[in-house]
């Protein structure tokens, strides 16, 4: 990225804004970006508000005003006309450039040239940033490498960095990955990993990296891999760098996880070529605990994560599996694994040591079923019910907003179950909520010899197809899954025994108003059982009111792990609701403070 020499200040009126953005790069003394970007020059028009807007609404209107001018041969003449018409979509930013890239990626313009130049020239001579944000978003498609210093550049003035990045991220993921990192992560432990790599010291950047892994995750584990070029620095670092070793392995598990997003693992490059170098060393990494849950996560992620959905060589996914099976039931992992003492770390790894290696026979001549429940950290109450169809798993390839459901939802309550009726099961939901973003639904039916998954409902991208399955051993399978509990935990154990209990006895909700109650496990605190319940007070749901009857959510630890066997523990809560109202002893989650107070519940702080 070249500097200008001049120090003048700019008309913001008719300056290039990629000409501004050297400048005011220029300008400052140690050359650094504020984490929002440098503001746009002054004169700039304030954005829009969205207020009101719908995307399908606001795709209409951008395709109408935007579209036919891609096909003009004059970049010049069709960069002005692009100007025109953005000033008058009264609409944020974020969603035209959006709806561009929708519909470049889409439709594909008539004359890619003709649009590739028009991009080019709202780039580098716009003087707006609604059109200059229309230039980036056509390259996201149309962009090559001779647009990445004008991508880099226009990326440090604020509003501009997301559809920089997203441009970026096809030509230059580095580039990209330091943009997203410096304007939506400000974090200070971020800093010398950003400074290192613009750098481009090699040296510096494994420092930055191995600090930045000693402590809390800070920004998203595909950028900070990006940032750190983390597969060219495995192979500029020797094979028995244990410590990167394992910055690496940690970081792979991060991004095989799915929450409120895609899993970043199935966007990360190199990640086939990463986990190979990785493992093909990990016999160098010392044999502790640490090292060997670390190992054994890396298992289930390429077991039954999104990770296994990665562009795997035939069978090679298989062969890494196996070799880390050798691995771990060899010398000296097997010792560490039977001496590793009590704890929740050495607990998990007992409970899953065989899981990622089991493999199921072929049986008929449908596709083979399985469902594998995998607790995915001793440090998290995370539970995953993961159905695998030959041998890889399902939901993440349907669904990319939300983790599969607990085995509670799933098998406890007997939902996986192939009747004599068709029945409707949630198989994962949105991580914010499924009125949010939805859901995952299948409908199960028996079909003569077979069980058929079809009539899909909420998956985020096209209808999947219908699955057949052999239905004695679809059954069997069920039946396994639901009595096998070896991936529970004492307290896992007691939640799911006092849901039970309470199943059983439903007066004892109904003696005290409780509207609705859940045992589970805290989720950074997986060693405790926490009970949440509901609340509509007397005389809430009665008489003329606007929306539902006022609700209080109260949670409530009901006994610390004292060593007993779980049935102890849960019989004992059990024997607390039957004599005590519980809001009495529990805290106010979500609700009126001043309202429980009202009611007597004195423990209503939050």
């Amino acid at each position: 990225m070249s500097v200008r020499d001049e120090r003048e200040p700019l008309d913001p009126r008719t300056t290039p804004l990629y000409d501004y953005a050297l400048f005011r790069h220029g300008i400052e003394p140690d050359g650094h970006v504020p984490s929002e970007g440098y503001p746009l020059p002054d004169g700039s028009p304030p954005e829009p508000s969205g207020k009101g807007l719908t995307w399908k609404k606001t795709h209409a209107v951008v395709t109408a005003a935007l579209l036919p001018l891609l096909a003009d041969p004059d970049p010049v003449r069709a960069a002005e006309a692009v100007h025109r018409q953005v000033a008058g979509l009264l609409m944020p930013h974020h969603i035209l450039h959006g709806h561009v890239a929708r519909l470049v990626a889409r439709l594909f313009p008539a004359d890619e040239d003709a649009a590739r130049r028009t991009a080019r020239q709202l780039i580098r001579t716009g003087t707006r940033a609604a059109a200059v944000g229309v230039g980036m978003a056509l390259l996201n498609r149309l962009g090559e490498p001779e647009d990445v210093p004008y991508l880099k550049a226009l990326g440090m003035l604020q509003g501009l960095g997301s559809p920089a990045a997203a441009a970026l991220d096809r030509l230059d993921r580095q580039a990209a990955a330091l943009l997203i990192l410096s304007g939506r992560t400000r974090s200070d432990r971020l800093k010398p990993l950003r400074a290192a790599a613009a750098a481009g010291d090699s040296r510096a950047v494994r420092t930055a990296l191995l600090t930045l892994a000693q402590g809390p995750p800070a920004g998203s584990p595909r950028r900070v891999a990006e940032a750190a070029d983390l597969h060219g620095l495995l192979h500029a670092h020797p094979e028995d760098d244990a410590d990167l070793l394992a910055v690496a392995l940690r970081l792979l598990h991060s991004m095989s996880r799915q929450l409120d997003h895609r899993a970043d693992i199935l966007d990360y490059g190199p990640a086939v070529a990463v986990y190979e170098r990785v493992l093909a060393a990990a016999h160098r990494l010392p044999p502790t605990p640490g090292h060997h849950a670390l190992l054994l996560s890396t298992a289930l992620d390429l077991h039954s994560s999104p990770a296994a959905l990665l562009d795997w060589a035939p069978g090679r996914r298989e062969a890494l599996l196996d070799g880390l099976d050798r691995l771990l039931a060899g010398p000296p992992w097997a010792t560490v694994r039977a001496d590793g003492g009590e704890g929740a770390g050495a607990d998990w790894i007992r409970r899953n040591a065989r899981l990622p290696f089991a493999r199921a026979a072929p049986v008929g001549p449908g596709p083979r079923w399985e469902v594998a429940v995998v607790h995915t950290g001793a440090e998290t109450s995370a539970v995953e019910t993961r159905i695998l169809v030959d041998g890889l798993p399902l939901l993440p390839a349907l669904f990319e907003v939300g983790p599969c459901s607990r085995p509670e939802m799933l098998l406890d309550s007997g939902r996986l179950r192939a009747g004599p009726r068709p029945r409707e099961a949630r198989l994962a939901a949105a991580h914010c909520g499924e009125s949010c973003c939805g859901a995952l639904y299948v409908t199960i039916r028996r079909e003569g010899t077979e069980v058929v998954w079809d009539g899909w409902r909420g998956a985020t991208g096209p209808q999947p197809p219908a699955y057949r399955f052999d239905a004695a051993a679809y059954d069997a399978e069920v039946e396994r899954a639901e009595g096998d509990h070896s991936w529970c935990w004492p307290a896992r154990s007691t939640a799911r025994l006092i849901t039970a209990g309470l199943q059983e006895r439903p007066d004892l909700l109904g003696r005290w108003d409780i509207e609705r109650c859940w045992a589970l496990t805290d989720w950074n605190e997986p060693e405790k059982t926490l009970i949440q319940f509901s609340v509509v007070p007397p005389g809430s749901a009665d008489g003329p009111q606007e929306g539902p009857p006022a609700r209080l959510f109260f949670e409530w630890y009901p006994t610390e792990d004292d060593g007993s066997p779980p049935q102890d523990r849960a019989a004992a809560v059990l024997e607390q609701f039957a004599v005590t109202d519980p809001k009495g002893l529990a805290r106010l989650h979500e609700g009126s403070r001043a309202l429980a107070e009202s009611l007597g519940y004195h423990r209503a702080q939050k």
